[in-house]
């Protein structure tokens, strides 16, 4: 169950300088979320992925040498080219969830949709967070964690509006 107070759930807006079909073909292709996924400074390992819903993203963060993180998604929706729901969380190197060392009241599992609109060749994203089956603790760690949330998604898709302008340049 998802939370019905509003003020829980973490919301991004972001505007990219490409079409919708362009943005959501390297959000859900493995061979572009690969080069984009992730916190500024990692390296993504793709260990599973299947996009479609009822499907699987598994994937592994390298911040360095010994340095791993594992994260799964759970595909619930992909509706092309408008709309990805999805399930994510941190996981093992077999994709069990698991809870963040770091932050252990950090929810389990946190529910993500992405809608994706276009408008004169631009795509607008709106991310809309929030977590699934938690207690007052994770809720309250959730909503504090809205600011660092901020900045990782900002970096991530700073990085994704980089790698997107390349690709269209190779486009061209």
């Amino acid at each position: 169950m998802t939370s019905p107070d509003s003020t829980v759930d973490f919301h991004l807006t972001r505007v990219f300088d490409a079409p919708r079909a362009l943005v959501f073909k390297t959000m859900t292709e493995t061979e572009h979320l690969q080069k984009w996924w992730g916190p500024q400074g990692c390296a993504i390992e793709v260990i599973r992925h299947e996009p479609q819903a009822g499907g699987v993203f598994h994937y592994c963060m390298r911040f360095g040498p010994g340095v791993e993180m594992y994260g799964r998604f759970d595909y619930r929706e992909i509706a092309p080219p408008e709309r990805l729901v999805f399930v994510n969380g941190f996981a093992d190197a077999e994709g069990n969830r698991i809870h963040y060392a770091m932050s252990p009241t950090w929810p389990l599992e946190v529910l993500n949709t992405v809608t994706l609109s276009e408008d004169a060749g631009k795509t607008t994203l709106t991310l809309v967070s929030t977590p699934l089956d938690a207690g007052a603790v994770e809720i309250e760690t959730f909503k504090s964690g809205h600011a660092s949330m901020q900045q990782g998604f900002g970096g991530m898709y700073d990085v994704y509006a980089q790698y997107l302008a390349s690709v269209r340049a190779a486009q061209a």
